[in-house]
């Protein structure tokens, strides 16, 4: 799924840690039945289906269960919550794919076990269902992210163009609606499934991709429905169950001291207060702790090195700069002055990365049908777990063939396919206008002509290096649309919206593939894949701009740089439409140039990372990571990095239990603390306010403070 901006940083690792769960189990269950190593490894690789295959595989309509698609409903909200959460405070948004399928089994094992102890159990729980919710659940929370409500969407609105280069007129700002933002997501979200239906037997028999988020679900699955799975699973989700109870109610505690602005746990000065104005602090969030725990060690020491480098450097030198650069006049949240260079040297780092990744996808793409037309189809480059590691495709095992066979059975047709994608683009040419109204019908028409290629490409790589670059195509349509429009007429809000366009399609069709992978391992039915990712996105539609509107009302300063929602990247990519529109002219002195250094330093870090030997790529800082904290602080960074440390010395502690329940940990820290946003919203809404300020203040600053209240 996504990501942060551009990549998944999360895949990788969990596909291992899921592949050492269950290769466990198997081990087990191999050692207790008396067989050697070298049968051992052979049952490995071919044990999985023969352990199902006392147990028949229901049709494709028995898969899609009643209570499934109630379970799935209910995650959602659930997920969509922490999603704008993260989508709204640093962007940084992990694979919670995991997650979905552990909560999914954990809410039907309990409606079932209920049914079963009543004598009223019809139809027993089975991965494939287990399947289907997770899928629903994913493209529903999905919507959340690629949705651009903390990013694009937002974008357009009053509040964030008033902290842009200028406030445009008024076709350059669409403010938030239910209503609209709805009908949005209805027109853009459906068609990202149709476009690369009939590649599916490309993309996951004949190349092999591997899909290594899809790829760890799907062991995360089958390992719950054997039955050494289900103790495990049962383990797993007692262990979720209790950080995501502390975790609720931590958030719930620190609640009573954020009476105000820079009060509570979050502004605690942890490393020194001139250490805290700089954005270097401890804030207490075990959302961003658990999220360390599963982004890479690489990912979350790229991020602190990123804010070390420009909060820590960066911003003091050129702050020394004012009035010779820039006005020292100037307000601080003016793109004119410091505020210029944070968003616009992070842009140029974002764009770096996302380009060099854009090009290197291509290239596999390239090289891999050069190979197919050429007789070699076993050079096709699959990743193996290691982003940029080559491999041969395996020969087809016992397990390949049985779900190559159930994968291609209920196939799903190309008079449904092709007629979906050309009816949702029209639907979609003549109803976006009435709400954009600056993009035009033909703007939408070239890009639904591009989009299957660019669709095929994210894809791809996904499959590939599990790195979704959605946001990528987006920024592309964003500067093609934006400067066709031109600054006359709207071209803003034409080109974020065209993103939105563009990004809906390549990110869902991503998504879709990855789906596809999950419910081929576990012997899921293609037809039922489909079903429910349209159930889920249909829900998606919904929950997700109820979601955006509770928050955006809840609280008022969603958008703000001083709020606790910055939504940073929305101001991000309304400047990108800008720059689009208006050209370069605009930025502070010597801006362009660092501009330009931090791009081009991207790209070399990034081609140095794929030339160095796999022993020192893995301490080479990731860019796209590196700019996140550039525009926020490393506040965040340093949670992640605790996250982190606590894994490394779990892992050196106990390795085994660190790879079963690290995953358990993590989820119920970010699903506790996202979730308590929900009623911290309701009481905000319901003008409750927290009864105590904590704040924190230097020596000199409490004895003024107390000689003020001493003369009342």
């Amino acid at each position: 799924m996504a990501t942060s901006e551009d990549q998944n940083w999360q895949a990788n690792p969990d596909a291992h840690r899921e592949d050492m769960v269950e290769m466990s189990t198997l081990r087990h269950r191999n050692k207790s039945n008396g067989g050697s190593e070298q049968n051992e490894e052979n049952y490995q690789v071919l044990s999985v289906e023969q352990v199902f295959e006392s147990q028949p595989v229901p049709g494709w309509r028995e898969q899609l269960t009643f209570r499934a698609f109630v379970v799935a409903f209910l995650l959602a909200v659930m997920f969509s919550v922490i999603v704008m959460k993260l989508n709204l405070t640093t962007g940084i948004i992990p694979s919670l794919n995991v997650s979905a399928g552990l909560l999914g089994f954990f809410f039907v094992r309990m409606w079932t076990g209920v049914l079963e102890k009543c004598g009223m159990l019809r139809q027993p729980f089975t991965r494939q269902e287990n399947t289907v919710i997770q899928t629903a659940v994913v493209a529903a929370y999905g919507l959340a992210f690629s949705g651009g409500f903390g990013s694009y969407l937002f974008g357009m609105s009053s509040r964030v163009a008033n902290q842009a280069t200028g406030a445009r007129d008024a076709m350059d700002i669409k403010d938030p609606s239910l209503g609209w933002m709805i009908g949005f997501m209805f027109c853009v979200s459906f068609i990202g499934l149709f476009a690369l239906v009939p590649l599916r037997k490309i993309m996951i028999v004949d190349y092999g991709l591997i899909y290594p988020s899809g790829t760890a679900t799907s062991h995360l699955i089958n390992g719950f429905h054997t039955p050494e799975g289900a103790k495990l699973a049962k383990k797993q989700v007692k262990t979720l169950g209790k950080f995501f109870a502390g975790s609720f109610v931590w958030g719930f505690f620190q609640w009573f001291f954020t009476g105000g602005n820079d009060c509570g746990f979050t502004s605690f000065p942890t490393l020194g207060l001139e250490a805290y104005a700089q954005k270097f602090y401890f804030d207490f969030s075990s959302t961003y702790v658990g999220v360390g725990m599963i982004c890479p060690y690489i990912v979350n020491l790229s991020v602190l090195l990123g804010g070390i480098i420009s909060w820590g450097l960066m911003w003091p030198l050129i702050d020394k700069k004012k009035g010779d650069w820039y006005s020292d006049s100037l307000p601080s949240t003016s793109l004119h002055g410091l505020q210029g260079y944070k968003v616009f040297i992070s842009i140029a780092m974002i764009l770096g990365d996302g380009l060099y990744n854009f090009g290197k996808v291509f290239s596999f793409m390239f090289y891999a049908i050069y190979k197919s037309q050429t007789g070699k189809k076993s050079d096709l480059p699959v990743s193996d777990g290691d982003d940029h590691a080559m491999t041969i495709v395996k020969p087809v095992s016992f397990d390949d063939e049985k779900r190559t066979r159930l994968f291609l059975k209920d196939q799903i047709s190309y008079y449904i396919a092709i007629p979906g994608y050309i009816i949702v683009a029209i639907i979609s040419m003549f109803t976006l206008p009435f709400i954009f109204k600056p993009l035009k019908w033909y703007y939408i028409l070239v890009a639904y002509i591009g989009a299957p290629v660019l669709a095929f490409c994210n894809a791809y790589g996904c499959g590939l290096t599990d790195w979704s670059l959605a946001s990528t195509y987006g920024k592309l349509a964003i500067f093609v649309i934006g400067s066709w429009a031109g600054s006359g007429d709207g071209g803003v809000v034409a080109g974020l919206s065209a993103c939105g366009v563009m990004m809906s399609i390549v990110s869902t069709a991503a998504d879709l593939m990855q789906d596809f992978k999950t419910g081929y391992m576990t012997l899921t039915s293609p037809r039922s894949m489909f079903v429910s990712q349209v159930i889920g996105t249909a829900m998606g539609c919904v929950v997700a701009p109820c979601v955006f509107w509770l928050f955006y009302n809840a609280f008022g300063d969603i958008g703000l740089s001083s709020s606790d929602y910055p939504a940073p990247y929305a101001i991000v990519y309304r400047n990108m439409a800008i720059l689009g529109v208006d050209g370069l002219g605009t930025l502070p002195k010597n801006c362009l140039t660092l501009c330009c250094v931090f791009f081009a330093a991207s790209i070399v870090i990034n081609l140095i990372k794929d030339l160095a030997p796999g022993k020192i790529k893995q301490y080479i800082p990731l860019p796209m990571a590196m700019a996140i904290p550039f525009y926020l602080g490393s506040y965040f960074a340093i949670d992640m990095c605790i996250g982190s440390l606590i894994l490394f010395i779990w892992e050196r502690v106990d390795k085994v239990m660190a790879d079963q329940f690290a995953s358990a940990v993590a989820s119920g820290l970010i699903c506790g603390d996202g979730l308590w946003t929900l009623p911290q919203s309701i009481l905000s809404l319901a003008k409750i306010n927290p009864p105590i300020c904590m704040k924190f203040l230097s020596r000199k600053m409490n004895e003024r403070v107390d000689g003020f209240i001493s003369t009342l």
